[in-house]
């Protein structure tokens, strides 16, 4: 039976995004692999869902273990348009 690990997918109508600890991308081996594409606040780093997301779900998948997404969608423009960039 695999493991199961449950992440947040917020999206707003144009865009989407599944929300990690930064400690997760070093653990599974795709922090250098992150684009600028995606945004960060605190220790949170916000994968966007076209590339940056793909990458970390596929290092995971390797690993055996199953997602679980927690959908949070908004009507409006999300909030994490205005976060800072990510960067390592």
């Amino acid at each position: 039976m695999s493991a199961m690990i449950k992440l947040k997918y917020y999206t707003d109508p144009g865009h989407g995004w599944v929300a990690v600890k930064r400690k997760m991308l070093i653990e599974n081996g795709v922090l250098n692999r992150i684009t600028p594409f995606s945004y960060q606040k605190g220790d949170t780093v916000y994968l966007e869902e076209d590339c940056d997301a793909s990458t970390f779900i596929t290092a995971l998948a390797t690993k055996g273990l199953v997602i679980q997404y927690v959908n949070k969608h908004t009507n409006n423009r999300s909030p994490i348009r205005r976060y800072e960039h990510f960067h390592i």
